[in-house]
């Protein structure tokens, strides 16, 4: 039994309580490590750490710090094979899922911000012949950074990353459901010349550890991915102590299907941006909007390649799709199918659990689920579920199309299918989301501004974005 420690002042250590949790492999079922069972007395210890820290780590510089962050993204890709084992482990998600996307985008994080923050450009505006103004950025001092279990290493780099490069030290928590991958990066910070206090990782529970992270007094600025619940509870304390809040949330993310659209390639991505991680990307779209023309040859296709998806062990490359990530996830995604009978809704493939054999017997695997017959105001249409579940509804003109797009308390991210580029800048335009994608999926430029609108979020993260939250601007003015 694997036992996992805090990062803390440059030292791995168990929870000040002595106390432990155990950590789950969704695959098997099983118990495979044991975390910290943290609390606040462990989150104190590493905000003393931090604050340390910091006057020698902004004191070291853009460059100096770049070439850390730059070492610590070579560490991660020299032990690819061991993030990659271990994300897969951790998360249920398939083996090449993990190789392709979560831990080279990881590693990208790293080389981004570590880069980026080399050419992070200041801002001077002359006044005639009166004066000269100037923009000055600076690190705060400490950063709250608290990452979620679907995307686990990629999401954490992404917040720490640019706190880290912007010249703040972190106090930094990853889900208490996927903490491995996080603590084998901690086990390469000391070879990396990350100096002790920079960064620090301390596991445990959300209403423990993220808890204590967002009330402390000393940490002024908090970053959050999660659930739009967690988020308010997030903001409800935080706002009375006017901390910067950067809080990227839930998602019901449409994509529209027009009928003119490249037909192929729209049912390819369209088929990954539903499960692809088994659903669990904020990013995922989970209400599919097809011009009603297009609706029966689209059904008939999509249910044949989504009835084609092949469920299995995450180690297997075969496997389309993995476990989801925990029981009680999978219990409240087969509930929402449920929901989906109770309101009406036909299933049109899955709609269940999958049992595998041998020691898969008791993982937690659910079939690709396609729902269809219920309309834009059903709980199943407004709800985040974040699993491998879409509904399919169709619509007659692009008004409709667009009333059913906005027509939730959410607005991450959208999809849009069609060769009528006036359409699609018209559409783009009136969707109410903090990313529009055109006849693709997931196609990520780490400089673009990335964040939600509505219930999705406050704040964006990415490129400059992402540096200027972690940093105050100060206005100095000269006269000449």
């Amino acid at each position: 039994m694997e036992q996992l420690l805090n990062l803390i002042d440059g030292e791995l250590r168990p929870a000040v309580s002595g106390a432990w949790l155990d950590v789950h492999a969704p695959a098997t079922g099983t118990v495979y490590a044991q975390l910290p069972d943290s609390d606040e007395s462990d989150v104190e210890a590493a905000v003393e750490a931090a604050h340390r820290a910091f006057p020698a780590w902004r004191a070291l510089g853009r460059e100096g710090r770049s070439a850390i962050l730059l070492r610590l993204a070579e560490l991660i890709e020299q032990d690819l094979d061991g993030f990659v084992m271990d994300e897969s482990r951790d998360n249920g998600k398939p083996l090449s899922l993990a190789r392709r996307v979560d831990i080279p985008r990881a590693v990208a994080n790293f080389r981004f911000f570590a880069t980026a923050i080399l050419h992070f450009p200041s801002e001077a505006h002359l006044m005639d012949d009166v004066a000269v103004n100037y923009t000055d950025r600076q690190p705060f001092g400490v950063a709250g950074c608290i990452s979620p279990w679907n995307l686990p290493l990629y999401l954490f780099t992404w917040k720490i990353a640019p706190a880290l490069a912007s010249g703040n030290c972190v106090v930094a928590k990853p889900s208490e459901v996927t903490p491995l991958t996080a603590y084998r990066m901690s086990t390469l910070c000391k070879v990396a010349g990350i100096p002790p206090g920079v960064l620090n990782i301390v596991h445990g529970l959300g209403p423990k550890v993220g808890a204590a992270i967002t009330a402390h007094p000393r940490i002024p600025a908090i970053s959050f991915t999660g659930g739009t619940r967690t988020g308010a509870e997030i903001a409800r304390v935080a706002a009375p102590m006017f901390k910067k809040l950067s809080l990227e949330l839930g998602g019901k993310n449409p994509v529209l299907v027009f009928a003119d659209c490249d037909f192929e390639e729209m049912l390819r991505t369209t088929v990954r941006s539903s499960f692809t991680n088994q659903g669990q990307i904020c990013l995922c779209g989970s209400r599919i909007l097809v011009e009603r023309s297009l609706l029966p040859h689209f059904r008939d296709a999509f249910l044949q390649r989504v009835e084609a998806l092949r469920v299995g062990d995450p180690t297997d490359p075969a496997s389309d799709l993995g476990a989801v990530v925990s029981k009680d996830h999978m219990e409240k995604v087969l509930a929402y199918i449920d929901l989906a009978k109770s309101e009406g809704g036909t299933i049109r493939c899955g709609g269940e659990r999958i049992h595998l054999t041998g020691d898969l017997k008791d993982g937690w695997y659910i079939a690709p689920t396609v729902i269809e017959g219920l309309g834009p105001n059903c709980r199943t249409n407004q709800e985040e579920i974040f699993g491998p579940v879409v509904t399919i509804q169709p619509f007659d003109t692009e008004e409709e199309a667009l009333t059913l797009a906005n027509a939730t308390p959410y607005g991450l991210a959208s999809v849009v299918w069609t060769k009528d580029l006036q359409r699609a800048h018209r559409v783009a335009r009136a969707i109410h989301s903090g990313i529009v994608w055109v006849n693709c999926w997931m196609v990520r430029d780490l400089r673009t501004p990335f964040g939600g609108v509505k219930q999705s979020g406050v704040g964006r993260e990415g490129g400059v974005e992402a540096l200027r939250f972690f940093t105050e601007a100060k206005n100095v003015c000269i006269k000449l």
